[in-house]
């Protein structure tokens, strides 16, 4: 017997301890504010299976991601989805594939296969449990038009996906969500009335500023902004507004910077700011209120305290980022979360009402979160 045949499986029992290990940490390990009410849905929660990690997250790919740069490489299995939902009050998890998804794989025929593997092992927990699971469909890259419409065809006509989750870049340079290569998908999107969620990944040129500033801490959400921005000045959300659309982690860095674009329109007639920004002053600020927010590790006062002055209250919704993060950010996030002074009738709008009208299966099925 080679070497390696001894050394694969005692890797794999390694590997498999140590999700336990960090499963068992973050139950027991670290220390939880008060239960809260098990109410919410959480449109922000990922799913890594066995055969997505090990084929994944290889030492490249985790340089890409900034895991390398201080996080290592997240355990997930069912049963922790399960645990960290009771932790933190989720009725219901929308599950999708965290960041860089099926583009890991580099051929177009490998991806359109690890796509179609990923949705039909999130429908099946989903059939399994569909209380507590649903999921959004992962798409091959999305440059490749044919073969993700295929897979959007199958996932939501075969799979009964409860939406579509797309990255904020495709492609080896800047093709951002708004850009016109993409209108075949969003219309596609569009006539289906589709909810999308969409998660960061990686610039086209990653560079770690230190060992201590992972990417996903500070790149990801800039490259949020960057394709709401691109949507929102290409008009891609005015010519296709049956889509709803969710940012993640409260927008990025949006709500922050969309006062920089809309200063344009101080001193400017509608003509010129139209050429400078792509838009009107009245247009740039409708489509900014038309996203969804999710307060995914976005849950300090101050950006509470944004949204809940620049959002409509109904276009907020909650999500975990499980497993993503480090452990110690959960009981904080929750804890921050819980204490914001929400009137009743938004918090439950934020907690799973939103979530609801987005979600209309969980709607239906859910008589009554109290």
């Amino acid at each position: 017997m080679r070497t390696t045949e001894y050394i694969t499986p005692v890797l794999s029992g390694l590997a498999t301890l140590q999700g336990y290990a960090q499963q068992w940490y973050l139950d027991k390990g670290v220390k939880w504010p008060a239960q809260p009410p098990v109410n919410k849905i959480d449109v922000h929660h990922h799913f890594v299976p066995d055969f997505y990690a090990e084929g994944s997250f290889t030492d490249s790919a985790s340089r890409l991601l900034g895991y390398a740069a201080g996080w290592s490489a997240p355990k997930w299995s069912p049963s922790s989805s399960r645990m960290i939902m009771k932790h933190l009050g989720i009725q219901s998890a929308i599950l999708s594939v965290d960041a860089p998804g099926a583009c890991i794989v580099q051929d177009s025929e490998g991806q359109a296969k690890l796509a179609r593997r990923l949705n039909e092992y999130a429908a099946s927990l989903r059939d399994e449990d569909h209380a507590t699971f649903g999921f959004f469909a992962t798409l091959p890259d999305i440059l490749n038009t044919s073969a993700a419409l295929a897979e959007i065809e199958y996932a939501f006509d075969t799979l009964h996906a409860d939406g579509i989750s797309l990255f904020t870049r495709y492609g080896s340079g800047n093709t951002y969500l708004g850009h016109p290569a993409l209108d075949p998908i969003w219309k596609e999107l569009d006539r289906r009335v589709a909810t999308v969620f969409v998660h960061p990944t990686q610039p086209a040129h990653p560079m770690p500023v230190n060992e201590h500033i992972a990417l996903p801490l500070v790149d990801f959400p800039h490259e949020t902004t960057r394709t709401a921005l691109d949507m929102i000045t290409s008009r891609t959300l005015k010519k296709y507004p049956n889509v709803k659309v969710i940012l993640s982690h409260a927008g990025g860095t949006l709500p922050f910077l969309i006062g920089r674009v809309l200063s344009l329109s101080m001193k400017s007639s509608g003509s010129v700011l139209s050429w400078l920004a792509g838009s009107t002053h009245d247009e740039v600020m409708a489509l900014f209120r038309s996203f969804y927010y999710d307060v995914t590790m976005s849950t300090s006062p101050q950006i509470l305290k944004t949204l809940l002055d620049l959002v409509p209250h109904d276009h907020v919704v909650f999500g975990s980022d499980f497993p993503a993060s480090p452990a110690p950010a959960y009981p904080t996030f929750l804890q921050e979360w819980e204490e914001f002074d929400l009137v009743p009738e938004v918090r439950d709008l934020w907690n799973f009402g939103n979530a609801q009208r987005l979600v209309s299966r969980l709607g239906k099925q859910v008589a009554e979160l109290k």
